[in-house]
């Protein structure tokens, strides 16, 4: 998975996700690795307007898209 956030479609997902890829992954559990590993399925465009907050994420992301953007700001 941590691959995967690093070889994205876009430059800025790349980054966003692969920085939370490094400081999250060793510590999530299965149920948040499963949400994370759906959430690298979704397309670039629209994560990355979930992450900076111009569009809702679907209920299912909602949790781990603020957890991503607030690593982002970090």
């Amino acid at each position: 998975m941590k691959m995967r956030s690093m070889r994205r479609g876009i430059k800025e997902m790349d980054i966003i996700l692969s920085a939370y890829a490094d400081r999250n992954l060793a510590d999530m559990d299965a149920a948040g690795l499963d949400v994370f590993d759906a959430l690298l399925h979704e397309n670039d465009q629209d994560l990355y307007q979930w992450v900076t907050g111009q569009v809702q994420p679907p209920a299912q992301f909602a949790s781990l898209v603020s957890n991503i953007a607030q690593t982002f700001q970090k």
